[in-house]
């Protein structure tokens, strides 16, 4: 691709300054895109400014595009690589890292309408579909042929299969059935010079190469943006059957999760909600749940024999501790068990909306050893003591997965302050254990600074120069995950 040595490379800032005349970018995107894909007015530029993060910088795109398919991908990214515009790619906009804030300036590039699933494929247990596919959508799709996409992050009723590759999403049931990454088998790619390339394979193995696929998966839009994917699935799931225990004590919670796994009981489900959160639930009115636990545990099994699978695993709450079991024998009962996780959303919500002010839930994602769980949950209570806060957390406890959710006034700035604080000691406290900034949310430009604490000098330097190799002018959501 030509290169002009007078346009300058934008900086990770969210207000980079635009590097293009403005007339020539639009003349130029607009030569090959039908007019409903380019949106310059005041409230889209607005309402694709960023994604659902809080402590992040955003900035205004210059225009928003909104291809119908892989051929104007490529061309809206010749045109930028061309002009030295930077491009940041956005699916739902649901993401919680700031991983698709725009800058100043750049393009955004929305896969929102590229929303087809191409094939669906029963004897290879396989789907093809375009990044702007509900996962939700893409679940039900696949269900009528006996089949099932496991991953289901919180939000899959609204996020898309791209953001859900971007951002290497989780979900409720991984710790059975795996995340994103474990279901990818190829992608379709643009790369930021425009350039067309697949990775991957429809086998059910394959090795041939370096794994390109799983480099991408995760990537947050940084080395290329996803047209197409290819992606594994599984035979629908037998009904399940779960329970409920709440415990006295967080220890007493972490040695039933303990118990459960070195049983090898694998549950289809294992959250935990810490006294806080198990109290806002019960407040909102779930009536499974008595207030005043220091945590609840919500267990599901889909085994050929649940009801015994489930049984064994009451046994093991109530050996560990339990003071109150509640086992579902029906999938409607199981669905109420459920439903306590699947509420969490609503009663944090109802909550804030008695602080008065401007509140802010802002949910958090670190990942620890399974065994360190307790500590790090009795840890997050004393930060909340600490900086005069509610903290609510809860988290996949079958993979150590937490999700403390500061709920605070974002209007005063004493306690924005403390929030933000707060935060900074939440992460000190899971690197200190042995964890991971991030189990399934992503770094965006919320925990750059930390991704810098967690990895050696060695794999930072690698991780920037695969950022150099893919996107040497740095114009792919610069300033996301790794500085170039």
């Amino acid at each position: 691709m030509p290169t002009d040595p007078t346009v300058s490379t934008p900086t990770s800032a969210a207000h980079a300054a635009p590097t293009a005349d403005f007339t020539v970018l639009l003349d130029r995107l607009s030569a090959r895109l039908p007019a409903d894909a380019l949106r310059t007015d005041s409230e889209a530029l607005a309402a694709h400014a960023r994604d659902a993060a809080p402590f992040s910088e955003a900035g205004i795109p210059a225009v928003v595009t909104l291809p119908h398919n892989a051929e104007q991908v490529a061309h809206i990214l010749r045109t930028a690589y061309e002009l030295g515009v930077p491009v940041v790619p956005q699916g739902a906009r649901t993401g919680l890292a700031g991983a698709a804030n725009a800058i100043d300036g750049c393009i955004v590039l929305s896969t929102a309408r590229m929303d087809q699933i191409l094939e669906i494929d029963p004897a290879n247990r396989l789907v093809r579909c375009e990044p702007g596919v509900i996962t939700k959508h893409l679940n039900d799709a696949v269900a009528a042929h006996g089949l099932t996409y496991p991953p289901d992050p919180a939000s899959w009723e609204r996020c898309t299969i791209g953001g859900n590759i971007a951002t290497g999403a989780g979900g409720i049931c991984c710790v059975k059935y795996g995340v994103t990454a474990d279901y990818v088998l190829g992608l379709d790619l643009v790369l930021p010079d425009g350039r067309r390339m697949r990775t991957g394979r429809d086998t059910a193995k394959g090795v041939a190469g370096y794994d390109l696929t799983r480099l991408i998966v995760g990537s947050e839009g940084t080395l290329a943006v996803v047209v197409g994917a290819t992606l594994a699935l599984r035979p629908a799931r037998p009904a399940a059957l779960a329970l409920l225990a709440q415990f006295p004590s967080l220890t007493a919670a972490g040695d039933a999760v303990a118990a459960i796994t070195a049983a090898g009981h694998t549950p289809s489900a294992l959250e935990l909600i810490d006294r806080a959160t198990s109290q806002a639930v019960a407040d909102h009115g779930h009536g499974l749940l008595r207030p005043g636990s220091a945590a609840t545990l919500i267990v599901e099994s889909d085994t050929a024999d649940p009801a015994s699978d489930l049984h064994a695993m009451e046994l093991l709450c109530k050996e560990a501790g339990a003071d109150h079991v509640h086992a579902a024998s029906t999938p409607e009962e199981s669905r109420q068990v459920i439903e306590a996780r699947r509420l969490v959303s609503p009663a944090l919500g109802a909550f804030a909306a008695t602080l008065g002010g401007k509140p802010t839930a802002f949910i958090e994602d670190v990942a620890v050893p399974r065994s360190e769980l307790p500590k790090f949950i009795g840890t997050i209570e004393e930060i909340a003591h600490r900086n005069r806060l509610r903290i609510f957390t809860l988290g996949h406890a079958g993979d150590g997965n937490l999700h403390p959710t500061v709920v605070f006034d974002e209007s005063d700035p004493e306690e924005f302050r403390r929030a933000e604080n707060a935060y900074d000691e939440i992460m000190a406290a899971g690197l200190a254990l042995g964890g991971t900034s991030t189990g399934e949310h992503g770094i965006g430009t919320l925990k750059r600074d930390w991704l810098t604490r967690e990895l050696d000098p060695a794999s930072l330097e690698l991780q920037r120069g695969l950022k150099r190799l893919f996107d040497p002018r740095n114009l792919l959501n610069p300033g996301k995950v790794v500085e170039a």
